[in-house]
């Protein structure tokens, strides 16, 4: 069994969210760019805590000792982290829908490999949410089925990025070059906004599980925006 390192900081969160990595050891299953299987723990002589520094200052490593004492009480799911892994859902089971078609209707073969690309890389962290949900769910803000009713920052149903049912029907409609194009537009977009959320959530989450999540989340679809930017 592996051990889980958390050497990355979370961008955005809070000193105490960033220091409390090692009291949530519990491996994400099917996180992008995770390695680790669910219910793989580190010990204390093997986890570390990476703290971002301010701005023109290095970040510094700390002890798994002082890292709780840094992070106190208060480092549980908070209402923020509950939105973004039901919304998060969502957002993925859409991009999942356009990858479909894509792997129908696309013309240009990198457009079908980065289509299931980003199919290989959400079908697990969509299973990774809804697990993580079911585990909190007596946390307040989802209903634990990842169909909760719980808008992004109070937004209702309103996600960033989300394609509109006009520009699906435009996009089931369309067939080679142009369904191409269109894809491309429409997934680039959506990528910026599941970015839009994972920062959101850095910045006003307070679960280290749902944090670190946001920031795979954010980082990987960075690097697929730049990969579909380079396509168009």
């Amino acid at each position: 069994m592996s051990t889980h390192r958390f050497r990355h900081p979370v961008a955005g969160a809070g000193l105490a969210a960033s220091l409390a990595a090692v009291l949530s050891l519990t491996a994400l299953t099917g996180c992008t760019g995770g390695e680790a299987t669910a219910g793989d723990t580190g010990s204390d002589a093997d986890a570390s805590v990476i703290v971002p520094g301010r701005p023109g200052e290095e970040a510094r490593t700390v002890s798994p000792q002082e890292a709780r004492e840094a992070a106190g009480e208060g480092t549980g799911p908070n209402a923020a982290d509950h939105a973004f892994m039901t919304m998060m859902i969502e957002h993925h089971e859409q991009a999942i829908e356009m990858t479909d078609l894509a792997d129908a209707h696309a013309e240009d073969g990198a457009v079908r490999g980065i289509a299931r690309r980003i199919a290989a890389a959400q079908e697990p962290e969509i299973e990774a949410m809804r697990a993580w949900l079911l585990r909190n769910a007596g946390d307040g803000g989802a209903t634990g089925d990842g169909h909760g009713h719980a808008g992004h920052d109070g937004h209702g149903d309103a996600m960033p990025g989300m394609a509109s049912e006009e520009e699906l029907a435009r996009l089931r409609a369309a067939r080679g070059a142009e369904f191409d194009a269109l894809f491309l537009e429409l997934m680039i977009a959506h990528h910026e906004g599941a970015v839009t959320m994972a920062a959101d959530v850095s910045a006003q989450g307070n679960d280290v599980t749902a944090l670190e999540m946001a920031a795979e989340i954010g980082a990987s679809q960075r690097v697929e925006i730049s990969r579909m930017e380079a396509m168009r």
